[in-house]
């Protein structure tokens, strides 16, 4: 972990080699035409967000970049958990490719020498830096965040992080302890700051040290919250009167969710104010009180979240780097508050593969703006008053994360990399994912603010592992060595479909030949898949797509 002034005389240094050698930017892009990158990763972010129709969330930064850009309603994670999703997003390969299912392996070193998004820009002439919790830090990333493959300075990581899990939070008996819910006083906590405030702090003095930079930048900011613990500015949890919180519209466990399909949410059980709920293991469930108390607190970390993006983008107005930057705002996998009886993510419901997922390009989904205008200026969230911001354009199609490295890619002018042969071990740059290219044409008719493809020719596929048919302790992040059943999930416009297989940790090879379990939902009957119709649908001929 660098001080800031250390990365920035850094970076100074990188500046001037890149500067020297800055022709080798691929063909079509040179240095004086080339857009900068700017990519916003949260964790544990699902679309409750108000451009994603949320009623109750306050998100109006969020909101107003969405406005300028194109938003994917349909966006998918192929892993419900933090490593093993960021790994494949930033690589482009599904955890079957990068053999990543839990935090314990580096896949340069277990599977293959896979290039990196932020490395293909850095091989292309642009500075790459990164800030917050990009990739996952530990063995995930070689304890280095894929240093010096992907960045061009050393990573930054806020000093404040480390007290994440420690007893910070005051509870009612006026001691500290290491809770679930922590809303601080910001002025109490060590250091007098939280992670998100000084990775934006940071990432606005880096976006100041590159305006003046000949080189285009790649600049990777990942914000914290709202993953747990919920530790946030209390004042955010007066835009969420506990009176206005309703439970998940669907609060108990289905009856026919096969025991291999549940997460415990052992990680949530941990916690000292979830300990002393004295909860039954594993199915709960928690008391409908402190329900409510945890959807207050995940939607005050979304709002003070939504505060830190408004900064930052402010910055990059101020910094008149707008017209000049491609924005991207995703998650890596959403998170479950209550539904099917489940809290946090590791399955592959809908709650927890949906993510957020929006682009602006300047020039493409707005208009350049004028000398002097703003499109980013800072919204209080706390502002009554502040008007509603009118939605972007929208695609409907349903898209995978793993569109996120040939999609940045092309909208940056660069070559799109070609699509990975079946095995793709071997081949250091290519791409599992589709080129959403084609949703960034400028159309001739504004009527309909949706862009539709073929929906039924569309999939997104997800995957999560278990180490046995019913919940255990390890259920939720199993090690590579314990994993004795894969969950493979299909989502069409139709339908989820899930088939639980029996799976060989030491060869990486699922058999569908060995069904252990299998779920069914019906998009339009059942959104939120509490009915199960998988043992109905046996009696009878699936449908083609739903053969595994």
């Amino acid at each position: 972990m660098l001080p800031p002034g250390v990365g920035l005389l850094w970076l100074g240094l990188v500046l001037g080699s890149v500067c020297a050698s800055v022709g080798s930017a691929a063909p079509g892009n040179s240095a004086t035409d080339a857009l900068n990158v700017l990519l916003i990763i949260v964790d544990d972010l699902r679309p409750s967000l108000g451009c994603y129709g949320d009623k109750l969330i306050r998100s109006p930064n969020v909101d107003q970049l969405a406005s300028h850009s194109l938003l994917f309603q349909n966006a998918f994670a192929q892993q419900a958990v933090c490593a093993p999703s960021r790994v494949s997003l930033l690589t482009g390969r599904r955890p079957d490719t990068t053999r990543l299912y839990d935090f314990n392996s580096y896949w340069r070193a277990h599977s293959g020498n896979f290039s990196t998004i932020p490395q293909y820009f850095k091989e292309n002439g642009y500075v790459t830096m990164s800030v917050g919790k990009v990739f996952h830090p530990g063995v995930s990333s070689n304890h280095s965040d894929d240093s010096p493959y992907s960045w061009s300075v050393p990573p930054y990581h806020p000093s404040s992080e480390k007290y994440e899990n420690t007893k910070t939070c005051r509870g009612p008996d006026g001691e500290l302890h290491a809770n679930l819910l922590c809303p601080v006083d910001v002025a109490d906590v060590p250091e007098g700051t939280l992670p998100d405030k000084q990775s934006t702090e940071q990432a606005i003095r880096l976006l100041g040290k590159m305006k003046t930079s000949a080189s285009p930048f790649f600049l990777a900011v990942g914000y914290h919250k709202p993953h747990i613990p919920f530790r946030y500015p209390k004042e955010f949890q007066k835009l969420y009167p506990l009176e206005n919180i309703t439970l998940a519209p669907d609060p108990q466990v289905p009856a026919g969710l096969p025991p291999v399909a549940y997460n415990p949410w052992m990680d949530i059980r941990r916690r000292e104010d979830v300990q002393a709920l004295n909860l039954s293991v594993p199915y709960g469930p928690i008391p409908a009180d402190f329900q409510r108390k945890i959807r207050q607190s995940y939607f005050a970390c979304v709002s003070y979240l939504d505060t830190q993006v408004g900064h930052l983008l402010s910055a990059l107005d101020d910094l008149q780097l707008a017209s000049s930057t491609i924005v991207a705002l995703t998650s890596d996998h959403g998170w479950a508050l209550g539904e099917h009886g489940e809290w946090a993510k590791y399955s592959n419901f809908d709650v927890t593969t949906r993510v957020p997922l929006v682009f602006y390009v300047p020039g493409r989904t707005a208009p350049l703006p004028a000398a002097g205008d703003k499109l980013f200026p800072y919204i209080d969230p706390f502002d009554s008053i502040s008007e509603s911001v009118e939605p972007g354009r929208q695609a409907g199609d349903l898209v995978e994360l793993l569109s996120l490295f040939p999609t940045l890619a092309g909208l940056a002018g660069l070559r799109v990399p070609p699509r990975c042969p079946i095995p793709s071990f071997h081949v250091e740059l290519c791409r599992e994912g589709r080129n959403l290219l084609k949703h960034f044409q400028v159309r001739d008719s504004e009527e309909d603010p949706y862009i539709h493809g073929n929906p039924r020719e569309l999939v997104a596929y997800s995957q999560y592992p278990r180490p046995a048919d019913s919940p255990q302790w390890n259920s939720d992040k199993p090690s590579l060595k314990d994993i004795k059943v894969m969950g493979y999930s299909i989502r069409t416009v139709d339908y989820r479909y899930t088939v639980w297989v029996g799976f060989n940790p030491r060869e990486f090879l699922a058999n569908f030949s060995d069904v252990h379990a299998g779920e069914l939902y019906f998009v339009a009957s059942d959104p939120w898949q509490d009915h199960n119709m998988y043992n109905d649908s046996q009696g009878g001929a699936l449908p083609r797509s739903l053969t595994p």
